[in-house]
């Protein structure tokens, strides 16, 4: 059973693990006030959303990249500027990756950033940023400021910070996500295994994959609504007729976007 699609995994986890992973591990890293500063997101879909927004929270002001149009408009209706990295890289003081592409921060752009800008990755692999480009130029000096801290001294004598060496930095500057939110991820293999073995032989699941059953991910969400004393309005007789759905739910279509 895919679970990492689930609406309690990609829009719990990937937005709200890292809102709050990713201002804390460039804190951790660096010192540096966020507050005033150019950051720039590349990547808008989930990650890119919750790291956008702490970025602004903090009072930053942010700067996305992206490709896809539905993401970019969407940025664009938060406040944030869309913009390409070239338009962007020599006035940026924090570049973040988060789109699971290959080669978005090239040394072309790296060599084009200001004097102490921070450079780090959140996305899912370590290859968004050309570090190993960058590490193996020749007349690059490699200053080790403490552990998952480099200060890189370009060719045109500009320092920037790299953070994790690119791999990523709410892991290898901070602890990664609360335990909270990763309890959502967590729970969604729990019910997923336990679906498996309530449905063995039955025909249910036959070898291919699955998402997880909404009824199951709404289950995920209601035993998180507990802990946070959040409490549920109850539909009636009517209403259910009304919308087709069950008192217990699923309450939304399997396609529903949230």
């Amino acid at each position: 059973i895919n679970v990492n699609d689930a609406v309690t995994k990609s829009k719990y986890d990937n937005i709200y693990g890292c809102r709050h992973s990713l201002p804390d591990g460039i804190m951790r890293a660096t010192d540096f006030l966020i507050s005033g500063k150019i950051v720039v997101i590349c990547g808008y879909g989930d990650v890119g959303k919750g790291c956008a927004s702490s970025m602004k929270g903090l009072g930053a002001r942010v700067y996305v990249t992206e490709v896809d149009p539905i993401c970019a408009i969407q940025a664009v209706m938060e406040g944030f500027n869309v913009v390409t990295l070239e338009e962007i890289v020599e006035k940026g003081d924090f570049f973040i990756t988060c789109t699971g592409n290959i080669n978005i921060i090239k040394l072309e752009h790296i060599f084009k950033m200001k004097n102490n800008a921070v450079v780090g990755n959140i996305g899912h692999f370590d290859d968004e940023i050309q570090i190993n480009e960058l590490y193996n130029y020749e007349g690059i000096h490699i200053e080790n400021v403490k552990p998952q801290v480099d200060r890189v001294t370009l060719p045109n004598g500009n320092k920037i910070i790299v953070l994790a060496r690119g791999r990523l930095l709410n892991l290898g500057c901070a602890t990664g996500h609360p335990a909270f939110v990763m309890s959502f991820s967590f729970c969604n293999q729990l019910f997923a295994q336990l679906d498996l073995w309530k449905y063995k032989n039955t025909g249910k699941y036959e070898k291919n994959v699955y998402l997880l059953p909404k009824e199951l991910d709404e289950k995920v969400a209601f035993y998180h609504l507990k802990k946070l004393n959040a409490s549920l309005t109850r539909l009636d007789d009517n209403q259910c007729e009304f919308l087709g759905v069950s008192k217990d739910g699923p309450y939304k279509c399997s396609n529903y976007r949230y």
